[in-house]
């Protein structure tokens, strides 16, 4: 496996030289994690057959909690340290529990292949966030190029939901661009905050804790169903969540933020929606149209422009913004 499994990266060492590239570690990871992510959006849609959305994100966020606390136990990491980041903690804690409760109700009335489009707008928050609050944190023109491209593919997403008879479509990809902004917003809290000086184990306790709280609580709100039927396929989907999506890759994720610069690692992950509308089409027979299949195109072609290396565009290396 080598480096290309997150957990055998020592993400979780105190070497904090950040890095102003994306390396091919970073880049293996990204690639897997974008995969992870996309996947996540047919086992959520597949779980909710039998456990309602807002429930099943909050199951999701409570069973990540106790695998978290094992990690940390067993590394003998502090857990109730006083480090000053306690009300930050609980500030991205509720931007997370915001972001997946708009993504698992979200899903109700769009298709994952198009959620998946919508969520990753997250870049476009992201790079105008660190643009206010995070020094060295710039982008060069042909990155502004590549992030107009692909809000363009996402527009072009948007126009055709705008064309179906019912609003319902509409609904959902509203509610997901919406979690993208939360999302966005969380990853520049983190890095502007003292939440980037600690370990990402603990910050990502802080925001799964958080949700684990605060959407249990929502499902009641809304008076959702709860669990209505329990298969293997729907355990294991919820299994995938919390084990995989939760634990594993948000460990890497936050290990990511921590070292290279959150605005290419943003930009990077439009990645996922091209996993995303092959894994809606194949697994759950969703509707590839021609407008989603050019939105992708531009997608792609942002990620080119982001991340074209600096020789390309003629410049030398001390040229490139630290």
């Amino acid at each position: 496996m080598g480096f290309l499994h997150p957990l055998k990266v020592p993400f979780m060492t105190d070497d904090l030289n950040r890095k102003q590239t994306l390396d091919l570690t970073a880049m293996a990871i990204l690639v897997i994690l974008c995969a992870s992510w996309a996947l996540q959006q047919v086992t959520i849609k597949v779980a909710s057959q039998g456990v309602s959305p807002v429930l099943q994100s909050g199951i999701r966020s409570i069973g990540a909690v106790i695998l978290i606390l094992i990690w940390m136990t067993v590394r003998q990491e502090p857990i109730l340290e006083r480090d000053g980041t306690l009300w930050w903690g609980i500030a991205a804690g509720l931007l997370f529990a915001w972001e997946f409760l708009l993504i698992y109700w979200g899903l109700e009335f769009t298709h994952a292949s198009r959620a998946v489009i919508f969520l990753y707008m997250s870049p476009f928050v992201v790079a105008l966030g660190a643009q206010l609050f995070i020094p060295g944190e710039n982008l060069r023109m042909i990155q502004v190029v590549g992030l107009c491209c692909a809000f363009a593919g996402i527009a072009l997403a948007f126009r055709e939901s705008l064309n179906f008879h019912t609003n319902r479509m509409l609904i959902g990809d509203i509610m997901l661009a919406g979690a993208a902004v939360l999302w966005g917003a969380t990853t520049v809290l983190i890095k502007a905050s003292p939440l980037a000086r600690i370990k990402p184990s603990k910050t990502l306790l802080y925001q799964l804790a958080v949700s684990a709280v605060v959407l249990p609580v929502g499902s009641l709100a809304l008076n959702e169903p709860g669990v209505v039927l329990t298969t293997p396929l729907i355990v294991g989907c919820l299994a995938y969540q919390i084990v995989w999506v939760a634990f594993i890759t948000y460990l890497a994720w936050f290990w990511l933020v921590r070292y290279y610069p959150a605005s290419r690692l943003a930009s990077f992950t439009f990645l996922t929606p091209l996993f995303g509308v092959l894994a809606g089409g194949v697994l759950l027979n969703e509707p590839i149209t021609n407008l989603l299949l050019l939105a992708l195109v531009l997608v792609s072609t942002g990620i080119y422009l982001v991340n074209r290396p600096v020789a390309d565009q003629g410049l030398e290396p001390r040229d490139v913004a630290t």
